[in-house]
């Protein structure tokens, strides 16, 4: 089966000519290396990256059978097995953790290793290995590991989220290996086992045509809510880019409903305004379907702290925009609201105040 959303251009492929695949979802404006601030990053130079990946020869090979191999089993990991089980395909499942690993045990078809080198002994070949770990440091190790593991022609997949250039750089060392690497962005949260996971994938299209049966199991439909978005670190840069969205969309949900509680002489039904409009308006969405279901419940929400964590996605986000020059300014503003609920900014608001003090003598409030 054809892989999606793809242009076949050429079967030849020398550097600076034309690549054998362009994507839709293309990647091809000037990126350079930014500031220090992605963690634990290691990256090329970005021609010869890009270049050297556009070159890597499609392998056809036959698919991989009717089972995976899934690294790390949190909320993400083990929903997906359950998910991938459950359309009736084989999991080989490990995790570090013991009661990780023991809370899935149970599952219909879904097999639990306590090693990597067994869950690798265990698949027949070609191999396919699902990775959903922390970006940084815990998937460089553990791919490390699977790549001194896995043969050729095996797939690994990293379902986490990660840093596009990582994806790259990883795509073209396990390629010297003849192993193959599909980056996976992955959405649906601890709803993905019920209603399906959004997949954006890169990668050659041979790696990507193995994991199709996974990509369809995990899906909401075979034939929808998956995408091969392009060459290797497609998939992880499209996520990012979802990720900044969302970010902007969940900020500006907060402000509005917010604004309404302020307007205290009105005497607003803030859950029952956002209730409403779940129906027939212009800002329906799941995100307001989740914001309306725990108001109704709770619309003070005096039991939750006011700090909301960014887990690095609106970071690269508002860096890459940067680098290619494209304002994001909801996109980077939500973040930056982010970053104040973390007490970032309370050392620069005690400044203002005493500097207000300093020129104007405007009183200051003591701590």
């Amino acid at each position: 089966m054809p892989i999606r959303a793809q242009r076949l251009l050429g079967s030849a492929c020398k550097h600076g000519g034309p690549p054998q695949v362009r994507p839709l979802c293309g990647l091809g404006a000037r990126i350079n290396i930014g500031p220090a601030n992605r963690r634990h990053a290691v990256a090329m130079p970005h021609d010869a990256t890009t270049k050297a990946l556009n070159c890597l020869p499609e392998k056809k090979g036959n698919p991989v059978t009717g089972r995976i191999g899934m690294i790390g089993l949190g909320r993400m990991g083990g929903n997906m097995s359950r998910r991938i089980a459950r359309a009736g395909l084989d999991v080989l499942a490990w995790d570090r953790a013991a009661g990780a690993r023991s809370a899935i045990a149970g599952e219909p078809r879904v097999t639990t290793v306590e090693t990597l080198e067994a869950m690798v002994a265990e698949l027949p070949a070609p191999r396919a290995v699902w990775m959903m770990l922390p970006a940084g440091v815990p998937t460089e190790q553990v791919l490390e590991r699977m790549q001194a593991l896995l043969g050729q022609g095996d797939v690994i997949v990293d379902g986490a989220n990660a840093w596009y250039r990582d994806s790259q750089r990883r795509a073209s060392r396990l390629a010297a290996q003849d192993l193959q690497f599909v980056d996976a962005g992955v959405s649906g949260g601890v709803w993905g086992i019920t209603n399906g996971y959004g997949l954006m994938v890169g990668g050659a299209a041979g790696a990507v045509a193995r994991i199709e049966p996974f990509l369809k199991a995990l899906a909401p439909a075979p034939d929808r809510g998956w995408l091969h978005c392009g060459p290797s670190g497609a998939g992880h840069f499209a996520k990012m880019v979802h990720n900044g969205i969302e970010y902007g969309l969940m900020q500006a949900y907060a402000e509005g409903l917010a604004l309404l509680r302020a307007k205290e002489d009105l005497k607003l039904d803030v859950a029952a305004i956002a209730e409403s409009w779940r129906h027939g308006t212009v800002i329906r969405s799941w995100l307001l379907d989740l914001t309306a279901e725990f108001l109704a419940e709770d619309a003070d929400l005096e039991s939750i702290a006011p700090r909301v964590a960014d887990s690095g996605e609106g970071r690269w986000n508002s860096i890459e925009s940067i680098e290619l020059g494209v304002p994001t300014p909801v996109m980077t503003l939500a973040l930056m609201e982010r970053f104040a609920s973390q007490d970032r900014s309370d050392y620069a608001n005690r400044l203002l105040a005493r500097l207000r003090q300093s020129f104007g003598g405007h009183a200051v409030t003591k701590g």
